[in-house]
């Protein structure tokens, strides 16, 4: 179990000093964060709905990432964007695109094809439009944590995929208790948190561990 929780914190340290220095970015994970934990009360509720709120916080985290987060030189972490991107666990911006571009295509799809060839009955209303649309875009946020891990399976480790997976489902509670005081510091006009220079989760093999995919 310590191997495990050891690369557990390796990956969310990573993450967190690598691609998380904007307080604009931490505060809108933060709020993504509150969102998410709406989503997983609405799974067995309303399977739809989680669907559609999943995706509200995944572009509110998403928007902090492309326009807010720095994409040049990392000073910090003396490493190369370019570096960051190819060492990520989990979706770089690339995997990141054209995730978000079949996200977007999803209700073309169901426009186009009402019935998405017999997986749904064609809506009467715009109610059921939209309920498939939820289905659909549910489908799609779960496709795509398989889709990496079962890639991270094949590009790493079996242990590595699930730690990640892992780390992703509880990422809002992590998140929540990480940038809680990350609006204050906005306030106080600190656009970079500078903690993180200075941060020490106790993992001497941080950045190191990496492997480029």
């Amino acid at each position: 179990m310590s191997r495990l929780s050891n690369m557990l914190r390796r990956q969310r340290f990573d993450d967190y000093r690598l691609y998380h220095q904007s307080t604009i970015n931490q505060t809108l994970h933060l709020v993504s964060a509150v969102i998410f934990l709406g989503c997983y009360a609405l799974l067995f509720k309303d399977a739809a709905l989680a669907g559609i709120v999943g995706w509200l916080a995944m572009l509110t985290r998403q928007t902090g990432h492309f326009f807010f987060e720095p994409n040049g030189y990392d000073t910090v972490n003396d490493v190369s964007n370019d570096y960051k991107e190819a060492v990520k666990v989990g979706y770089n911006q690339t995997r990141k695109i054209i995730l978000l571009l079949v996200w977007g295509s999803a209700p073309v799809a169901l426009y186009a094809f009402p019935s998405l060839f017999g997986l749904f009955d064609p809506p009467a209303t715009r109610l059921d439009f939209v309920h498939h649309v939820g289905m659909l875009w549910l489908a799609i946020g779960v496709s795509g944590g398989l889709a990496r891990m079962l890639q991270l399976f094949a590009t790493r480790d079996v242990t590595t995929g699930l730690v990640w997976v892992f780390k992703v489902l509880t990422d809002p509670f992590h998140n929540i208790a990480l940038y809680w005081n990350s609006p204050l510091k906005l306030l106080r006009g600190e656009l970079i948190d500078t903690a993180i220079a200075d941060a020490d989760w106790g993992d001497e093999e941080a950045v190191e561990a990496a492997h480029p995919t």
